[in-house]
């Protein structure tokens, strides 16, 4: 059984990581802000050199030729935003994994503990409930682990991907652009 210490001190655990990971999703938040701040103002200010170029366009084909120089940077800017939110996401995701994985650690150790205190003062013949009970806690850490596991995995390949189609998107622009 846990005493009140230990008790008041798996409280304090648990109120120290909330406010952490408060903290981690309120500077995620910031740089979200910044980050669209920044993108704002370079949008702002090249719309306004875009239409000064627009303006001073002769023909047709001189217009084409702008459109298409615009066309690439723009490609390269929204992929470069992209990604860049994409890692502040990811990060703030990482470290609230970590925290959860963290306590779902310390929860199991406390579960094994008292099961093992359990065991030791459980009376005569009731070895066998024991036994299940320890089988239980076994087979719901390893699901734990494999849902863990299956967790990262999907990261990875979303990682992946996301960085497989920003590339594929930027490529084709740029090929686009050098056949105009």
């Amino acid at each position: 059984m846990m005493t009140v210490e230990q008790v008041l001190a798996s409280q304090k655990t648990n109120v120290e990581t909330l406010l952490g990971l408060t903290t981690k999703a309120f500077e995620s938040v910031e740089k979200i802000i910044e980050l669209n701040m920044a993108a704002s103002k370079s949008a702002l200010m090249e719309s306004g050199e875009n239409a000064k170029a627009m303006l001073s366009v002769k023909d047709a084909q001189e217009l084409l030729a702008l459109q298409s120089g615009l066309l690439q940077p723009l490609v390269e800017k929204t992929a470069a935003y992209s990604r860049h939110l994409y890692e502040i996401a990811s990060g703030t995701s990482s470290e609230f994994t970590k925290a959860f994985e963290g306590q779902a650690t310390e929860a199991q150790q406390k579960i094994t503990e008292l099961i093992d205190t359990a065991a030791k003062n459980a009376p005569a013949g009731s070895e066998s409930a024991v036994a299940v009970m320890k089988s239980a806690v076994a087979a719901a850490n390893n699901a734990l682990e494999s849902v863990q596991k299956a967790v990262k995995q999907a990261t990875e390949v979303a990682e992946a991907n996301f960085t497989a189609v920003t590339n594929t998107a930027t490529n084709a622009v740029k090929a686009g652009a050098k056949k105009h």
